[in-house]
């Protein structure tokens, strides 16, 4: 795959994620918030970009998007986790809000 290639993919998929975003904050607000680990502030900045915003914040070479798993091991549970496939994406959710919770204190010196 060509460098070219890749960059275009990238931009894609930034765009894709912003629209995203900006879906799930105009159907539930607080839900996209705590999802996407979103202040107030950001996600008002966000919800109010015009399509012509959208698409210039996307074209930059890097993922406006990242994993929320800090941990290669909470990964590895999700994956492998033995409980029932109706309990996966509530464990998942706990995990992710749990590494928020940490890179927070971590990030306030706590």
């Amino acid at each position: 795959m060509q460098p070219s290639s890749l960059l275009d993919d990238i931009q894609d998929l930034n765009l894709s994620y912003l629209l995203l975003v900006q879906r799930l904050l105009n159907n539930d607000r607080e839900s996209a918030m705590f999802r996407l680990n979103l202040d107030a502030e950001m996600a008002d900045t966000i919800a109010e970009l015009s399509i012509k915003q959208l698409t210039q914040l996307s074209r930059t070479n890097q993922l406006l998007c990242h994993l929320r798993f800090s941990d290669a091991n909470q990964l590895k549970l999700l994956i492998h986790n033995p409980r029932a496939q109706s309990l996966s994406q509530t464990h998942a959710a706990l995990l992710m809000a749990g590494a928020n919770r940490v890179s927070a204190n971590s990030a306030q010196g706590e």
